[in-house]
């Protein structure tokens, strides 16, 4: 940027007991694009302006030591760290038990780990370097089965479809497909209920059954839930699905997966198999358990637990594993995991 002249504007700071007047000079600036600017303590010193902070809680604005005026500080306004960070994560479950100096140690690590959490709508966006393939058992041409059309939908089941298709829409879990591009394989979808609310579901069961199964095994339940004995801190974390390709089909056209959708054969298997791969240390280290999308940390103190989630959350960043914060339970005694209520000492 380059200096294209100069110009006097005239400074008034208010007050009731009478104005202050300056008029510095500002240099004009090609191209600058600026909102506002600050007159800092040199600058105020050389119009003889000097800003003392009193015992009594405020400003004196003073020329040659000469008191003028004073600012009254009328309301303090003081931050409570904790009170902030809880609003950030709001979202997740903490342990009522925990004092504040431990609430707030593990949320100060929540926030270092800020880009590892899916809070609210954000985009998941798609996880790095852990694409899943699906192998067939067929030969191109695909069958007639792995080509259907959209499913006959009523008015109000359209409406729902419409609904969903949006949210996933901006979500950035699915993308439309281009009217240029081939499509070898699509799968319908449907609207099913429950409790009164729509849900989008997808009919993968001829797309299932013509996939190659991937034998990768997955923990058992009970061997797993062993591992919590003498566990004084439970921290569950969920991670969220997003690293397969499908193609859906309905009314308003055709729509390409960015994420694993829910149902499809071997999911599962590949993503139990990332997640032993991620987290390998911790589970050899003895101090966590995964179980698919289910991570689960135990320690017999709560700094441990912080630093153990720390270590976990440190994992997911830059591979872009998103973990799910409403589905966060924080160093807990207690807590419903794998379908058992579990504690250091029983799972029932």
């Amino acid at each position: 940027m380059t200096s294209i002249g100069t110009i006097i504007k005239e400074i008034i700071i208010p007050h009731r007991k009478g104005n202050i007047r300056l008029n510095p000079e500002f240099v004009m600036l090609d191209d600058a694009h600026i909102q506002g600017f600050l007159l800092g303590p040199d600058y105020q010193k050389m119009y003889g302006i000097y800003i003392y902070n009193s015992k009594n809680r405020h400003i004196t604005i003073c020329t040659n030591k000469e008191k003028k005026f004073s600012l009254h500080i009328y309301q303090i306004s003081t931050h409570d760290p904790l009170e902030e960070l809880m609003n950030w994560f709001r979202e997740g479950q903490f342990s009522t038990t925990l004092t504040r100096k431990q609430k707030l140690s593990l949320l100060k690590i929540l926030r270092k780990n800020r880009p590892a959490f899916s809070i609210g709508k954000e985009p998941l966006g798609k996880i790095r370097g852990h694409d899943i393939e699906l192998y067939l058992h067929v030969e191109r041409p695909s069958p007639t089965m792995l080509r259907r059309p959209a499913y006959p939908a009523g008015l109000e089941t359209r409406k729902e479809i419409e609904k969903h298709i949006n949210e996933v829409l901006d979500m950035d879990f699915i993308r439309k497909i281009g009217h240029d591009e081939i499509v070898e394989i699509t799968t319908p979808v449907l609207i099913t209920w429950y409790d009164g609310k729509s849900m989008l579901c997808e009919d993968f069961r001829s797309l299932n059954n013509y996939t190659k199964a991937d034998r990768y095994p997955i923990p058992r339940i009970p061997h797993a839930l062993e591992k919590l004995e003498k566990a004084k801190y439970i921290t569950k974390m969920v991670c969220m699905k997003g690293f397969h390709q499908g193609i859906a089909l309905c009314h308003m056209g055709t729509y390409e997966y960015t994420g694993m959708p829910f149902g499809i054969t071997n999911g599962g298997a590949h993503f139990q198999r990332m997640t032993d791969t991620i987290f390998q240390e911790g589970i050899l280290e003895g101090w966590m358990v995964v179980y698919i999308y289910d991570i689960i940390i135990y320690s017999e103190t709560l700094e441990g637990d912080v630093q153990y989630i720390d270590r976990v959350l440190s994992k997911c960043t830059p591979i872009n594993l998103k973990i799910s914060l409403k589905m966060c339970n924080f160093g807990q005694q207690e807590l419903l995991a794998l379908g058992h209520k579990v504690s250091g000492l029983v799972w029932l």
